[in-house]
């Protein structure tokens, strides 16, 4: 843990332009990822800190797992950003405000928390099945391919 590299954090989400929110990714005491919100900036609603940060550490480690990596957040990730950080394999997380702090803001963070944990068919956005049966070939041959790289 250092604050120095939360301060980045939040030093990154005080002179965004996109939204109110920075981080930084860590690997052995350096930072190798910084982002800042973009999302309004781009028009780009995955454009978020840690999104952007993700995407520059793995550039810059040319990997797309971050083990041995931390991430330091202005704010308690989303739920997508935190599907993210569980996708890239960090190994930690460490912010600042929560996402109670977000929906005080105006943020949906809760919301969308709170809409996950129910089932598809509770869910206020719609989902309908189509098509697994054609779907399931594609599944088949990947896992029938001898060269496939599992992530």
């Amino acid at each position: 843990m250092n604050n120095d590299f939360m301060q980045e954090a939040i030093r990154l989400a005080r002179e965004s332009r996109g939204g109110p929110f920075g981080a930084v990714i860590v690997k052995e005491g350096r930072i190798v990822g910084r982002g800042s919100n973009q999302v309004t900036t781009t028009n780009d609603p995955t454009a978020h800190a840690e999104i952007i940060a993700i995407r520059e550490a793995c550039r810059q480690l040319n990997t797309y797992r971050l083990n041995g990596c931390e991430i330091y957040a202005s704010c308690e990730p989303c739920p997508m950003c935190l599907a993210s950080i569980y996708w890239a394999r960090l190994d930690l997380i460490f912010y600042a405000l929560t996402r109670q702090d977000a929906a005080a803001m105006g943020f949906d963070d809760e919301f969308f928390y709170r809409e996950l944990s129910l089932s598809a068919e509770q869910r206020q956005l719609p989902m309908q099945q189509l098509a697994r049966d054609s779907a399931l070939t594609i599944v088949r041959d990947w896992n029938d391919k001898p060269d496939k790289i599992r992530y």
